[in-house]
């Protein structure tokens, strides 16, 4: 399997994030990093620099939502790195409120930045891999992705469902055809800024505890992951096959 040296992150200016792109920087890769909060990032790569000085790190303003922009800012990267080995989508929101309850606004714009946005980001990667002949092509799911959910979940579940299926749509019209390489990882309950703003989840683990499974499920190149390994593939397996009534009172 190849080292994938260069690595494009989208939203790491906080959470998942910005947690992998200190997981790599301490592998040795190089970094492209982008997300809206441009101090953030110029922190994070003063950091990283200091820290790691082999890592070369690029950092780029992007809102994923401005889809002119995205592919701007992926071959920028391009030319500057010269090759973009990885690219992770990592950039989402968490908010949504019930369906029918006034907040058609909270979840068109979860729609639009976990699904729209996503589709954006993917096109901009696959179009720099297809053209290099080569490239692994990350997507961050959702635990949630397996089921329908309730309340304020409803919406992001089916966006995250939705773009585990538009990575699989990829995989499947990228393999035997490319040596361009698709993975779908689906997080459990990792702690980040807006985690630990409420009340502690049960399964949940720290950030860097989380993000170093992450990272690590990402080298392996598998087609789909759920990270952390335990408990959360032994949660999927019951999330998809139980009735919805019982997955709906967890929800």
């Amino acid at each position: 399997m190849p080292t994938r040296q260069t690595i494009l992150i989208t939203g790491a200016s906080s959470g998942l994030g910005e947690g992998m792109a200190r997981e790599f920087a301490a592998k040795g890769r190089h970094l492209a990093l982008c997300a809206r909060r441009t101090d953030r990032l110029l922190a994070l790569k003063a950091e990283l620099e200091a820290r790691h000085p082999g890592a070369r790190i690029s950092v780029r303003a992007l809102d994923v939502n401005d889809h002119a922009q995205v592919f701007e800012v992926f071959k920028s990267f391009k030319a500057e790195f010269g090759t973009i080995d990885r690219v992770i989508v990592n950039a989402g929101l968490g908010k949504g409120q019930p369906i029918g309850k006034g907040r058609f606004d909270a979840n068109l714009q979860t729609a639009q930045t976990n699904f729209i946005a996503a589709l954006a980001q993917c096109e901009a990667a696959m179009e720099i891999f297809r053209a290099q002949n080569g490239g692994h092509l990350v997507g961050i799911s959702s635990m949630s992705a397996m089921r329908g959910l309730g309340r304020n979940l409803t919406t992001y579940a089916a966006t995250k469902a939705g773009f585990a299926a538009l990575l699989e749509g990829i995989r499947a019209d990228a393999m035997g055809r490319t040596p361009i390489k698709v993975s779908t990882i689906f997080p459990g309950y990792i702690e980040t800024e807006l985690s630990s703003q409420s009340a502690k989840t049960p399964l949940m683990v720290d950030t860097q505890s989380g993000c170093r499974a992450l990272v690590a499920a990402i080298e392996r190149e598998p087609a789909k992951a759920c990270v952390p390994r335990w408990p959360w593939a032994a949660i999927a397996w019951y999330m998809r096959l139980a009735p919805l009534s019982w997955v709906a009172k967890v929800s």
